[in-house]
């Protein structure tokens, strides 16, 4: 009689599946043959992680455009290559000797070690007084008062191309394809402040930037939008050129009103204003900051100075999106396994390890760590095996919990809010003009996990159009057990 039950809820728990099967297609099937979705590329996949096999498949082999949805290939590698706890380094280093009077006959270098936080604005110890004072309380515990020789700055752990070839001009002068240096600095960005002006239509002009004493030469073309029409400003600039070209609009009525842009050589603003900061406590500097290419046999250091831990700058990557992160993650991955950060060394790199989990890739192309590259290709199956395999690693648990939460974190705050009690969405999404991307893990009430992703591209109804059709499919995923 037991025998007989189990049987029996076998099976309706079988003919229940099957029906939100049927259900979820024909939901993938009508947005398909929705305004603007018929001539895009749609693929979906949903893989049950503890069996290793698909669940659902639509399209799941074609390759497509992931956008931001590549940084799941980076952090989930980086977690893997470096580990949670793992910290960037910036080493402050000096040559020479310290005489009676406490002045460096030498040089003092500040070597790069890639860190995506060294002056982030984002917190107060990172901010750029904050790590400034701490390096300046540094040398003078090292007994160094003044600096007879140069400030001299090395970059040479990550390649001297900030940028990648495939990335668009009208992306390289905004703050989010700023690139990255081995001595990164601010998060390789600034603020540019406009006011708007008094009537629609009217120029706006530049009140002031943040950091202040950075060089930016700006040409504003800028005028003035629509009430509470926000930030509509394109900046554009080569990153090794101080000339920026401001385009678009700021809204009507807000002054001081804060756009972000690529700083220009963030290394060479990182040497140079911290030398600013030794003259402002008193510190004998006597000459501007130099780029050398390599260090020096002898060195004595003075200070090690560490980034976060991975696992946050993971979580900050994945939760906001962050494109400076990733690459940041992304050419140090190809640093730590070939001996130099560089897009070709990380994209080795990630791909090195596919290899090695014997993951199938056939179809996938690895060009940045961020998605900002139009060349990354993936599919949607090797998407839901890549997560799934990533389940039985002991990082796991700290790779899922940099991920927003659909409803409630980060970039998925909006997405799928009404879901039943104990179901719960780790999500990263990725957008570009005609691309959209979904990909993650659904674990239901009682722990079951499922992973998946949904891509869209050459969709001709806007973005925010296709994210309500793609959410329509994640809600019917989400109910599938």
């Amino acid at each position: 009689m037991k025998r007989t039950l189990i049987l029996f809820a076998l099976l309706l728990s079988a003919l229940g599946l099957a029906a939100q099967m049927q259900e979820l297609e024909r939901v993938v099937n009508a947005v398909q043959k929705e305004s603007g979705m018929q001539h895009a590329q749609f693929s979906v996949c949903v893989y049950n992680t503890s069996k290793n096999r698909p669940v659902y498949s639509h399209n799941a082999q074609v390759s497509l455009t992931p956008a931001s949805v590549q940084k799941l290939l980076t952090t989930g590698v980086g977690f893997a290559r470096l580990g949670s706890d793992f910290r960037f380094t910036t080493r402050l280093a000096t040559t020479g000797y310290i005489d009676r009077e406490g002045v460096l006959r030498g040089n003092l270098y500040i070597i790069g070690g890639g860190d995506p936080l060294l002056g982030s604005y984002r917190y107060r110890q990172t901010a750029p007084d904050s790590l400034f004072e701490g390096w300046c309380n540094a040398l003078k515990k090292n007994g160094i008062k003044a600096i007879d020789g140069k400030v001299c700055y090395i970059t040479g752990i990550f390649d001297d191309q900030p940028l990648h070839d495939t990335w668009q001009w009208g992306d390289v002068g905004n703050y989010y394809g700023a690139g990255v240096s081995g001595l990164n600095f601010h998060e390789n960005m600034y603020f540019v402040y406009f006011n708007p002006g008094t009537k629609l239509g009217y120029p706006a002009s530049v009140s002031r930037t943040q950091p202040r004493n950075i060089g930016v030469q700006g040409r504003c073309e800028v005028t003035t939008g629509p009430e509470g029409s926000g930030d509509r400003v394109i900046i554009y600039g080569d990153p090794s050129s101080e000339d920026r070209l401001y385009r678009g609009t700021v809204p009507l009525g807000k002054m001081d009103f804060a756009v972000r842009g690529a700083m220009p050589n963030p290394a060479q603003r990182c040497a140079d204003l911290f030398v600013a900061h030794l003259r402002s406590r008193g510190m004998q500097v006597p000459s501007s900051a130099m780029q050398v290419y390599s260090q020096p046999d002898s060195l004595q250091v003075v200070l090690d100075y560490y980034s976060s831990d991975y696992y946050t700058i993971a979580q900050y990557t994945n939760l906001t999106s962050n494109n400076i992160y990733a690459e940041s993650i992304f050419k140090y991955l190809g640093h730590a396994k070939y001996g130099r950060g560089s897009y070709h060394n990380g994209s080795k790199a990630v791909m090195d390890w596919f290899r090695e989990k014997r993951l199938e890739h056939g179809g996938i192309r690895v060009e940045d760590g961020s998605g900002l590259s139009r060349r990354n290709q993936v599919t949607t199956d090797f998407l839901c095996r890549y997560l799934s395999a990533l389940t039985h690693e002991s990082f796991f648990y700290d790779f899922q919990r940099s991920l927003a939460v659909s409803g409630e974190s980060g970039t998925a705050k909006n997405l799928v809010p009404n879901l039943p009690h104990g179901i719960r969405i780790h999500i990263k999404t990725g957008s570009m003009e005609g691309v959209r991307a979904y990909a993650g893990y659904v674990t239901a009430a009682d722990g079951d996990k499922m992973a998946f992703a949904i891509i869209s591209n050459g969709h001709e109804c806007t973005n925010s159009a296709v994210a309500e059709k793609m959410n329509r499919v994640l809600q019917k995923i989400a109910m599938l057990n």
